[in-house]
């Protein structure tokens, strides 16, 4: 546990050169979090009308609650697949030894556009197909829901960057993704490495160390004003930590893709172990 949390630290410590070369990078996720925050108020009246905040009420809604969430679903992955286009295509330029700019990475996903609303409409569709499995085939429909979502997650691993690079529709991205971690890395598919847990756990430490001491001094005066501001202080630096985790994953998946592909790392930011030993291959 404690040499996969070390391994992760020096993932994070050279993702972030990245970033401290291309600090606009973060800004894609943070489009991305504006956008899917804005497509939950805008379905938030239908999906309330529909019922998809109430499970007691699922088995009766049918095709109405699965359109719903269908819709939901492709318009959501639609904005954060844009971004993260956005943000793996201008990391690729930076890896390559150029020098991005935001315009570069929007340039990037307008002219994916078509591919990227075609992978959208097949990730809504999957995760409707895993929705009804889970709320419907009981706890063998939960397993299967969970074991699909995971086998999904790490066959498109590479697919935003093959869709950047290649130029391929959304099948052909889907199937050359997993291609590509099978022959790279072997058919064992299991990450060594965690840009996720390392910023769970700052996460957790913000929260423990911080958050629940300021809310509690905040409680003990009795000012609400103080208890909503050491709440909103605590939210927003979660937030900014998920904003850097996410640009920071992106970052890594683009030098994943360059090695997998072209077999090259390059050194000025990410040693040749953190990208060769990804993933554990088969034994």
């Amino acid at each position: 546990m404690f040499s996969r949390i070390s391994s992760s630290w020096e993932l994070v410590k050279a993702s972030y050169r990245v970033l401290r070369a291309d600090k606009e990078l973060i800004v894609f996720p943070i489009v991305s979090a504006l956008g899917t925050l804005a497509v939950m108020i805008t379905f938030a009246v239908p999906m309330l009308l529909a019922g998809l905040f109430d499970s007691a009420t699922n088995d009766g809604l049918g095709v109405a609650h699965y359109a719903v969430a269908f819709l939901f679903y492709l318009t959501m992955y639609f904005v954060v697949i844009f971004s993260n286009t956005a943000l793996v295509g201008a990391a690729m330029i930076r890896l390559r030894g150029g020098d991005p700019t935001l315009a570069d990475g929007f340039k990037i996903a307008m002219d994916h556009v078509p591919q990227i609303f075609g992978y959208a409409m097949i990730s809504a569709t999957v995760g409707v197909v895993l929705r009804v499995l889970q709320e419907r085939g009981g706890i063998v429909g939960q397993i299967v829901a969970w074991i699909g979502n995971l086998a999904w997650n790490v066959v498109t691993y590479l697919v935003i960057p093959v869709l950047v690079v290649e130029n391929v529709g959304p099948v052909e991205a889907i199937k050359r993704s997993g291609s590509l971690l099978k022959r790279t890395w072997g058919e064992q598919i299991i990450g060594n490495f965690s840009i996720g847990l390392v910023f769970g756990l700052l996460s957790l430490a913000v929260i423990v160390v911080f958050g629940l001491p300021a809310i509690l001094f905040a409680a003990a005066t009795g000012s609400v004003v103080l208890i909503v501001l050491a709440v909103a202080l605590i939210v927003m630096i979660v937030i900014g930590l998920n904003l850097i985790s996410s640009t920071l994953q992106g970052i890594y998946v683009a030098a994943l893709y360059r090695y997998a592909v072209e077999g090259v790392v390059d050194e000025n930011y990410f040693p040749p172990e953190l990208v060769e030993g990804a993933f554990r291959k088969k034994k």
